[in-house]
């Protein structure tokens, strides 16, 4: 499996992942996800250089998985502290169901706090649903610390924050993003 950055020609595909993804977690009783996001907003992160899939091959058409990953922390999640910190956010981790069981989840996680680590940041940082105990736990299990839980109108639904620190990681990806 190769990690490369995605190209607006992925828009569409990826704005499906957040819908398949959506409905997915609905018949598991999550509402998470549940309000469209933006494609404008997609396209935008993808045009910064900031989303990343994962294709079976160089020549494969179809996306395994995706995530996103910046250095913007979010001002109603992380403490003015917290954002003097050199740390990279994951946003939007989406594996498609196609491809569940090949620890995609984990080998992005591990692959993002490597790139993160080569970058000098200290942190690989998220926010997950606050209703999603689950993902919670899954994060956790892959050794993300819960930070805190901010519960903000304006911040929706993923007010669950947690980080680990960046390190160097064997992933398992062929890592074709150029820096």
């Amino acid at each position: 499996m190769i990690i490369t950055h995605a190209e607006i020609r992925d828009l569409a595909r990826l704005t499906q992942f957040r819908i398949d993804a959506a409905e997915w977690l609905a018949a598991l009783g999550s509402d998470q996800w549940s309000t469209p996001f933006p494609s404008e907003h997609i396209a935008q992160s993808i045009l910064s250089g900031e989303v990343f899939v994962v294709r079976e091959s160089a020549d494969a058409d179809d996306i395994a998985a995706t995530i996103t990953l910046d250095g913007a922390a979010d001002p109603l999640l992380w403490t003015p502290q917290e954002r003097q910190d050199k740390a990279l956010y994951v946003h939007k981790l989406t594996v498609d169901r196609k491809f569940a069981g090949l620890d995609l989840g984990n080998r992005l996680l591990d692959w993002a706090g490597d790139r993160a680590a080569r970058h000098g940041a200290q942190w690989l940082r998220l926010d997950a649903w606050t209703s999603n105990i689950r993902l919670q736990q899954y994060y956790t299990e892959r050794g993300f610390q819960h930070v805190r839980t901010v519960h903000d109108p304006e911040v929706g639904g993923s007010g669950w924050v947690a980080q680990r620190p960046a390190a160097p990681a064997e992933h398992g990806l062929d890592d074709q993003a150029v820096e």
